[in-house]
């Protein structure tokens, strides 16, 4: 297993202009903005839906194309800018992210929304990516997880504020206006990073050939591939939570702003639990919190037609899924080596084609008449072959680790992997 590696374009001893707290606050501040924009399209799914004239898992298209604006969006502006500032790259990002929401907002079709919200998917990745490099260097290097997790934290804050008030606001002025908040907070969050943040100039040995190696190694495939698997369940469970709490769970319209709370509230004590169970050991966190994933989407059938059972589930969802997501990205940042900018934005094009690849096993699954419920089966379904994936890189870690090192000298060990 390689070591950690801090890149030398942001582990510099130049003071931040308003304090390593206010950075990380403009950082989780882009993660609240991505986190609204992606999880208030699914409640607002059978409003949008409805707007355009297609069914709900017609409408759930949408979703699958921000995932894929993700997916496609990481790699590739994160290999062709590896030379750029990354404080112009954050600020950069939050302006097309604020565009495609804007544009989301102004969307008159199926087509046009698809298209805004494909658009507005191709920053995600790179944001989150690179900003996790930035605030993983504001700490040392034993809380790097932590760091990771607070700039993540935004994220799961917008589960619990902004996505019920985009919910709310979608009630209650149209769907449209909840995609203009969205695209403000794109907007403010650029404001906040060029105040907030250094220059951050490109490491002289940057190039997009550089970023590209990480490609070459076989722990940071199995990284992705935990990621795209294991945490497809949440995503086909939240897709289509707004309908399963109204259908099957038998709340009102109104109250599903704040059932979707719950769930963010899950997700932020899952960010910050997930953070210091990885800063005690990365591989041991993924195994545990993909076993309580699937523990957690596989009751969900059961505990669908109860309304407290179904809060308590739904908060188990929330603090599982996110609690993975720390220790993933910790684990890309180890074997990654001096790839760093491109696997950490790769984590999120993962953590999209899971947001894909579960709306889209959801929606099939509802349109074959399976009923709202049978997405929990499918998410432990997958969260079971992200235990799978990871089990695999175990067991190559572990043949690796205790295999004679021959050719240490000429090859290192973060190199090879």
């Amino acid at each position: 297993m390689s070591g950690s590696f801090v890149p030398a374009d942001v582990a510099t001893a130049e003071p931040l202009p308003c304090g390593v707290r206010a950075a990380e606050f403009s950082l989780a501040l882009g993660g609240f903005a991505l986190g609204t924009g992606e999880f208030a399209s699914m409640g607002l799914l059978p409003n949008v839906a409805r707007d355009i004239g297609v069914s709900v898992p017609t409408g759930g298209h949408m979703i699958s194309a921000y995932a894929l604006g993700v997916v496609i969006g990481a790699p590739v502006i994160s290999a062709a800018f590896a030379r750029t500032s990354r404080r112009a790259m954050l600020i950069g990002l939050m302006i097309v992210f604020a565009l495609g929401n804007l544009a989301s907002a102004s969307a008159v079709g199926y087509g046009s929304i698809v298209a805004a919200r494909f658009i507005a998917g191709l920053p995600h990745g790179a944001y989150f990516g690179i900003a996790s490099l930035v605030a993983a260097s504001l700490v040392p290097p034993n809380k790097r997880a932590q760091a990771v997790a607070r700039m993540m934290l935004g994220l799961s804050v917008a589960n619990v504020l902004g996505v019920p008030f985009a919910t709310w606001i979608g009630q209650v002025a149209g769907w449209r206006a909840a995609f203009v908040v969205v695209g403000a907070l794109g907007l403010l969050t650029a404001l906040l990073a060029r105040l907030c943040l250094k220059p951050m100039p490109a490491d002289a040995g940057a190039s997009p050939l550089r970023e590209l190696g990480a490609l070459r190694r076989l722990q940071v495939w199995l990284a992705l591939g935990i990621a795209a698997i294991g945490f497809g369940g949440m995503f086909a469970v939240y897709s289509y939570i707004t309908p399963t709490l109204t259908v099957v769970t038998g709340t009102t319209e109104a109250a599903v702003p704040v059932l979707l709370s719950v769930v963010g509230i899950g997700m932020i004590a899952g960010s910050l639990f997930g953070g210091w169970l990885a800063d005690r050991g990365v591989m041991r966190a993924i195994g545990l919190m993909l076993v309580l994933d699937l523990l957690t989407l596989g009751l969900f059938a059961f505990s669908a037609h109860n309304l407290i059972a179904m809060s308590v589930n739904m908060f188990m969802i929330g603090f599982a899924g996110i609690a993975l997501a720390p220790a993933l990205q910790t684990r890309l940042m180890d074997v990654a080596a001096d790839a760093q900018t491109l696997a950490a934005a790769l984590n999120h094009s993962a953590f999209n084609a899971a947001n894909a690849l579960g709306a889209w096993l959801g929606g099939v699954a509802i349109a074959d008449g399976m009923g709202w419920t049978s997405t929990g089966p499918i998410g432990a379904v997958l969260a079971g072959g992200g235990i799978l994936v990871f089990l695999v890189s175990w067991f190559v870690e572990q043949r690796r680790t205790l295999k004679p090192p021959r050719y240490a000298a000429a090859q290192p060990a973060s190199a090879a992997d």
